[in-house]
């Protein structure tokens, strides 16, 4: 898989120019403690390699392409206080990379492309978010690359990687459905042993267990458990609040497999018995989440997505007497109903663009009542294919009768 995405890279390069992409390192905490280190995903993209500091060249010559990964020497002593690092094999064998050097010969192969090749093209991962963010290692490559050899062309390789992986290969799919089927585990969990009065931290707790006991390597994003008037509020994460009997309980959350993410989430009752009027609004959304389904497919941008789907909401809120106009649908619902998904939970993804197939995308349309205290949004990951969509997370329970029948068993 990472062999055959360095290979479609490279089309996208020119001629005498060298492309360096970097693992990057966990950032310091506090005193000796740093935050875990989890690879840069595009380096990762490219190796499959999820060992810190990791260095990944590719140059490209009218007569050649040569792969080099380079990494850390040996180094006894730390192995033995915090592990060994990969090694010259493990690298080969994981990303299919045949030269493989040590970090610290790094420089002078850079040196030697550059003085005795002529190379005059340079490409780096230079994505950034905010003008205010700290510096990458890309970032910093650059501006030392233009103090020393002012005469290369610095290009960003970070809008061609885009293109990449916004089309996700086989292989990826397999993934993806396996950070699902953990996640549906998780939930049914959740589901079957909630009761009224749980801290939402206790509840969040059968989750975290579920994934981690299936082979989770991690949580795709920080888990979203909003019980009553917590779900009215799009990104609540404080989940430490007491669920009461009656109120409805959002589960915003996903499993991540070999970094591949899922993201789904589920509203369910917290005594597992769905009011009259929490049935009703819990309809409205459902019916949104199936249009967006069954209209989603090849050739549409996700702004598409997200009008049908207001549209949906808007009329089952006027239906019931909630607003009295479609654009006023903005004061319950105020997101979009779609994003990528893949190696990050909100996947790279150009705005731009339209849906092709093998993109992996959400169906996340919501309501969000403060009034009332009740939020509920429910969210599958959908496949394009040639002719629409397929719900990877059709498994996981959804409709209202399902949901109450599950939360019997407990």
């Amino acid at each position: 898989m990472f062999e055959s995405n360095r290979k479609n890279l490279v089309k996208n390069m020119k001629e005498n120019s060298l492309l360096m992409m970097f693992a990057g390192d966990a950032p310091y905490r506090s005193a000796d403690q740093k935050y875990k280190f989890t690879p840069n995903r595009n380096f990762y993209y490219l190796t499959g390699i999820d060992d810190t500091k990791v260095i990944l060249t590719i140059l490209k010559t009218e007569n050649e392409v040569v792969e080099t990964v380079f990494v850390q020497r040996e180094d006894e002593l730390m192995a033995k206080w915090i592990g060994r690092s990969i090694n010259k094999k493990e690298a080969s064998e994981v990303s299919k990379v045949k030269t493989i050097k040590y970090l610290d010969e790094f420089e002078a192969v850079i040196s030697s492309y550059i003085n005795r090749l002529g190379i005059d093209k340079i490409y780096l991962d230079l994505e950034r978010q905010s003008i205010d963010i700290q510096s990458t290692q890309s970032q910093d490559m650059a501006n030392k690359l233009r103090l020393k050899y002012p005469y290369l062309k610095i290009k960003n390789i970070y809008p061609k990687i885009v293109k990449l992986r916004m089309v996700k290969s086989d292989k990826e799919i397999e993934i993806i459905k396996k950070a699902i089927s953990i996640t549906k585990e998780g939930i049914i969990s959740m589901a079957k042993n909630i009761k009224p009065n749980m801290k939402e931290y206790e509840v969040e707790a059968y989750f975290d267990f579920e994934i981690k006991r299936l082979g989770a390597s991690s949580h795709a994003f920080n888990t979203i458990c909003a019980s009553g008037k917590n779900a009215t509020v799009l990104h609540y994460e404080d989940n430490n609040q007491a669920s009461k009997d009656g109120d409805l309980i959002l589960f915003d959350l996903g499993a991540e497999f070999d970094y591949y993410c899922s993201d789904i989430s589920r509203t369910i009752p917290i005594n597992g018995k769905f009011t009259k009027r929490q049935k009703q609004i819990y309809s409205i959304v459902l019916s949104a989440m199936k249009e967006v389904e069954k209209e989603a497919k090849p050739g549409l941008k996700l702004k598409d997505l997200n009008d049908i789907a207001k549209k949906v909401l808007a009329k089952g809120c006027m239906d019931i007497g909630l607003i009295e106009k479609e654009e006023e649908i903005s004061k319950y619902y105020f997101h979009s109903v779609s994003h990528s998904l893949g190696l990050d939970t909100h996947d790279v993804w150009d705005f731009n663009s339209k849906l092709e197939c093998g993109a992996v995308i959400t169906n996340e349309p919501g309501l969000y009542i403060e009034e009332e205290g009740i939020g509920i949004r429910l969210e599958n990951d959908l496949l394009i294919v040639k002719d629409g969509c397929v719900n990877l997370s059709k498994d996981i329970p959804v409709e209202i009768e399902d949901i109450e029948n599950l939360m019997k068993q407990k």
